[in-house]
């Protein structure tokens, strides 16, 4: 499979490849069950949130 990615797609692999310390391949990969995952949640009704050190919350939207 091939794709073409857009430039802010192309500088988040970098970004995260460099957080993570995995191939491009990888990253693409893990990305993309990770949005699969998430999207499949918030299809099903529920919400994703996230908690900082200090317990306060945020509600994450995905567009």
């Amino acid at each position: 499979m091939t794709v073409t990615l857009i430039p802010a797609a192309v500088q988040a692999v970098i970004a995260l490849m460099r957080i993570t310390g995995l191939s491009k391949t990888d990253t693409i990969n893990r990305a993309l069950q990770v949005y699969a995952f998430l999207a499949q949640q918030m299809a099903d009704g529920k919400e994703i949130h996230l908690r900082d050190e200090n317990g306060n919350t945020e509600r994450v939207h995905i567009v």
